[in-house]
């Protein structure tokens, strides 16, 4: 099993350290390209969301901690924060077939995790926001 943990701050910046964590791991963990940019994709969307809404209101020290494991086939990755309680996995799947321009702003982040994805969970505990993402990979 190979494991890899970071925190990150309420901050876009962070965005390139969270993407060049997860290329080191796939790197390390021997995942394909297309695994690796897959994965950076979840985490960009994920992320950004926590960063740009999750602390709006927020009087603490925003905090996002971010876990990969690796185990046989099995990516599961954690995302945590300790922003105001909200399950992504509520919001409403977006209509594809509506054209672009006449789509509202918003939704399709979530969507594409689920995508990817193999499952997607939420929970709140202690305080946190708990997003478990589960995904089945290929070595290169």
């Amino acid at each position: 099993m190979a494991s890899v943990s970071a925190v990150f701050s309420n901050d876009r910046a962070e965005i390139s350290r969270l993407a060049g964590l997860a290329e080191r791991f796939g790197q390390a963990q021997q995942l394909s390209d297309d695994e690796v940019m897959a994965i950076n994709l979840v985490l960009d969307e994920v992320v950004t969301n926590v960063i740009d809404y999750g602390f709006e209101g927020f009087a603490g020290t925003p905090e996002i901690r971010l876990t990969m494991t690796l185990e046989g086939d099995e990516l599961t990755i954690l995302v945590e924060d300790n922003g105001r309680a909200f399950d992504p996995l509520q919001a409403a799947a977006p209509d594809l077939d509506v054209p672009l321009e006449d789509r509202p702003v918003g939704g399709l982040g979530i969507h594409i995790v689920r995508s990817v994805m193999n499952t997607v969970e939420y929970d709140r505990r202690g305080g946190r926001n708990v997003l478990t993402m589960h995904k089945t990979i290929s070595r290169a």
